[in-house]
């Protein structure tokens, strides 16, 4: 699939001299409209991006990309707003009219036709795995359909070297992929040689990485010694404690009035208190209180913690107003300013919770690597998990997050956070 993301990275490049191109024809450019213009393009193209403009699935179907183009563009243009906002001399309306109407018409319609055409063109590519298919077919069979069909499977092997340079002879295949790491040191020098004979030799964390956007448990037991040095390294960044304080102190202020309002309207309808305090899990294991508006009601708890699924009954009027579109999450602001949250990482559960799913789940403590978010990339990608199976597969998540983790791909979640509460997907 390597030719097809080379295809969407050129997509984007071309979308972004376009849009500078238009503006030029616009615009009398001096350094100030320069950086404006960047801000908007670059933030268009995030919201594309975060929208899932760019997924292969969406990308086939016009009318799904129209929706993705449209709507992330739209998001992107408001985040825009917010930094534009700063200047002084501000660009022109005509100037955000136009490159809504390219990016969120134009470049889905050049998407859609550039992908599919694209797509007739390249070739399934055919791998033999190095694995039991028992154990990560699965995980193998979740590839082939996110890569629309164009990684195919030769065939598993638990191979001898004899057993595998046989294989290699007859040519039946494109590459092998090591999808056991046990399993392949026995024929560690056949495989040397067969990458240097132009058959490539590539590994399942990689392929899965790039495809899925997640880091299946029963992958890093195949990798464990890989795992284990990547998520070792992990550590929080002075930079992100920069972007925490601006969208804390931001958000804070400009919320004022939404802050107001949800407290009168929780006074009026159940009384007080009005903020709901809550133990849970932090940095390093930590435990810390955050912060919610109460939307339940106030002996909603007595009898010990509870899931949001058993606590439907619970809800108050105004509760049930606020949690669809998270506006009982906001005073976490306050927990994120004064440096026990972060905007984007892993959602800080319930001590007890937590050594419930520590003790069901291998590497569950990997999440405390870093410190819990407002949102982040589980809540934007899945649903709310109510059972092991469930909350295994939002682990999975939270572990590419955290081994992946970057300026950029913090964006990408804040973004495609709109799309989470647009639509009420994610954390309850």
């Amino acid at each position: 699939m390597k030719r097809l993301r080379e295809v969407k990275y050129s997509l984007a490049l071309f979308y972004f001299i376009i849009l500078y191109i238009i503006q030029s024809l616009l615009l009398e450019w001096d350094i100030s409209l320069f950086i404006q213009a960047t801000i908007l393009n670059i933030s268009l193209l995030l919201g594309i991006y975060a929208f899932r403009g760019f997924d292969n699935f969406n990308i086939q179907s016009l009318n799904s990309s129209l929706v993705s183009y449209s709507i992330g563009s739209l998001i992107g243009a408001l985040f825009s707003l917010m930094i534009v906002a700063f200047f002084k001399a501000k660009l022109p309306k005509e100037v955000f009219i136009t490159a809504l109407a390219l990016s969120g018409v134009i470049f889905p319609i050049i998407s859609t036709f550039t992908i599919r055409k694209v797509l007739s063109m390249i070739p399934p590519k055919r791998y033999l795995v190095i694995g039991n298919e028992s154990e990560i077919g699965e995980i193998i069979r979740e590839i082939e359909k996110a890569s629309m069909e164009k990684v195919k499977i030769y065939g598993y092997m638990n191979p001898s070297s004899v057993a595998l340079e046989q294989a290699l002879s007859l040519s039946l295949f494109d590459s092998i992929l090591v999808a056991d790491q046990k399993l392949s040191r026995s024929v560690e020098s056949i495989l040397e040689k067969a990458d240097s004979q132009g058959k490539s030799v590539e590994f399942l964390p990689l392929i899965v990485e790039q495809t899925l956007k997640r880091i299946p448990i029963e992958l890093i037991d195949k990798f464990k010694e890989y795992y284990e040095i990547q998520f070792s390294s992990v550590k929080e960044t002075p930079s992100k404690r920069v972007l925490d304080l601006f969208i804390s102190v931001i958000a804070m202020i400009i919320l004022s009035p939404v802050y107001l309002v949800i407290y009168l309207a929780i006074l009026l309808d159940d009384g007080l208190p009005i903020i709901f305090k809550q133990m849970r899990v932090g940095l390093n294991g930590s435990n810390f209180i955050m912060h919610k508006f109460r939307s339940m009601k106030k002996d909603a708890e007595s009898t010990g913690a509870k899931y949001a699924t058993q606590q439907e009954n619970n809800v108050t009027r105004i509760g049930k107003l606020m949690r669809p579109v998270r506006l009982d999450e906001i005073p976490q602001f306050y927990d994120i300013l004064i440096g026990k949250m972060s905007f984007v990482g892993p959602r800080p559960e319930q001590p007890e919770f937590a050594k419930e799913l520590a003790e069901a789940l291998p590497y569950y403590n990997y999440r405390n690597k870093l410190k819990p978010g407002l949102t982040g990339w589980a809540q934007t990608n899945y649903k709310y998990a109510a059972t092991i199976e469930e909350q295994a597969k939002k682990l999975s998540y939270d572990l590419y997050y955290i081994k992946n983790r970057s300026l950029l791909l913090d964006l990408l979640i804040i973004l495609r956070t709109f799309e989470t509460v647009v639509f009420r997907k994610g954390a309850k």
